[in-house]
């Protein structure tokens, strides 16, 4: 991937795609023209080079600026992109661009926000791939594509970004989530650690040093209602890798005390739990009835409690005692959950009752429902 994509006339990839795709594609080649040129070029030329018309061309233009949030100058009829726009030509092989993709796969299944970066880095990765695997990624475009826009999410994104990027610190307004629902909105200065999406909840993540609370916190981007950067820089903490410290998360809460958690798996699932390494410090042993062990040591009981619910009544929790109180607890308000809805309104006679009434389920059953499709 070398970034030389200015001359696209004829690629059949184009040809052959959506309206959506055709649309990204053209910003994308309108990009790589203005890149190419840092002295300006007229929007007459650049639609003679795409082969559209000038008043497309203007419309692609507020349109890369206004949705995209590309960073255009105009002046004397010329029209140019600012030198920090693109980073450096990337050069990939076949290999290492089909990583990048599946990479990008995972992020595409697990958000749920229109993602206009991500979007046009799957069209730059298109470019380089066969027509067989280029058709995929149109069809992930179009997916990603249909996500509802949110103008406020895509501000703030950007500016955390920008943020962790130059290692600025960040002034945000943050919505308490359900954890601390009686507290407000409050304001505070944060440095940007790291960014980090979760396969649990389908968000992204921000973790960093909260000024206020003088310590780190993670906080939701989707929960951050305003961001803007501040003129002052800092430094990484000496000894500290926020990648290191994620390896001790169960998804993306690492600002919590590791705890040894340890669980056993019913024989029915026992295989299915030991083929994943579900976390970095896990440990696993199977028993002489044929159930699993598994333990390990995680920051963030929250997360882990999410996983082990999916589970159902396959799963028992041994330890700590405050996460097994608090699945045990959840597992019965589900079966309670079930047995109001599925009690009859009326209770029938003797003489309609069936011979065998069918009764609301057990913990266990209702449990069972739900549960990891590895």
């Amino acid at each position: 991937m070398d970034g030389t994509w200015e001359s696209t006339e004829g690629d059949p990839l184009l040809e052959r795609g959506s309206a959506k795709w055709d649309r990204a594609a053209r910003y994308l080649r309108v990009a790589m023209i203005l890149h190419a040129h840092p002295g300006g070029i007229g929007a007459q030329e650049i639609a003679d080079r795409i082969g559209a018309s000038k008043r497309t061309v203007y419309r692609d233009l507020r349109a890369m600026t206004d949705d995209a949030g590309l960073p255009l100058w105009q002046d004397g009829g010329k029209w140019g992109l600012e030198e920090d726009a693109f980073l450096p030509p990337l050069k990939l092989t076949l290999h290492e661009a089909m990583t990048l993709f599946l990479a990008a796969r995972v992020l595409a299944k697990a958000s749920d926000e229109h993602d206009t970066e991500l979007i046009g880095a799957f069209v730059k990765l298109a470019q380089v791939l066969p027509p067989v695997l280029s058709e995929h990624i149109q069809a992930t475009v179009d997916a990603v594509a249909q996500a509802p826009r949110n103008e406020r999410f895509t501000r703030v994104f950007r500016t955390l970004t920008e943020a962790w990027a130059h290692r600025r610190v960040v002034e945000i307004v943050y919505d308490p989530s359900a954890y601390d629902a009686k507290r407000p909105r409050r304001r505070t200065r944060v440095r940007p650690y790291v960014i980090e999406p979760s396969a649990l909840t389908h968000a992204l993540y921000l973790i960093g040093w909260d000024e206020e609370r003088e310590a780190r916190r993670t906080f939701k981007v989707e929960r951050i209602l305003e961001a803007s950067l501040t003129p002052r820089r800092f430094e990484a903490e000496p000894g500290r890798s926020p990648a290191r410290d994620l390896l001790r998360a169960w998804d993306v809460i690492s600002d919590e005390d590791p705890v040894e958690v340890v669980i056993r798996f019913e024989p029915s699932v026992a295989r299915r739990a030991a083929e994943t390494r579900w976390h970095p410090s896990q440990q696993i042993e199977t028993l002489a009835d044929g159930s699993l062990r598994w333990s390990g040591r995680v920051a963030g009981l929250r997360e882990i409690r999410i996983w082990i619910l999916g589970w159902g009544a396959d799963a028992e929790v041994l330890q700590p005692a405050e996460l097994r109180h608090d699945v045990a607890a959840e597992l019965r308000r589900a079966a309670g959950r079930y047995d109001e809805a599925e009690s009859p309104v009326e209770a029938p006679t003797a003489v309609e009752a069936p011979a065998a009434v069918t009764s609301a389920p057990t913990t266990r059953r209702a449990a069972s429902r739900s549960r990891p499709n590895q």
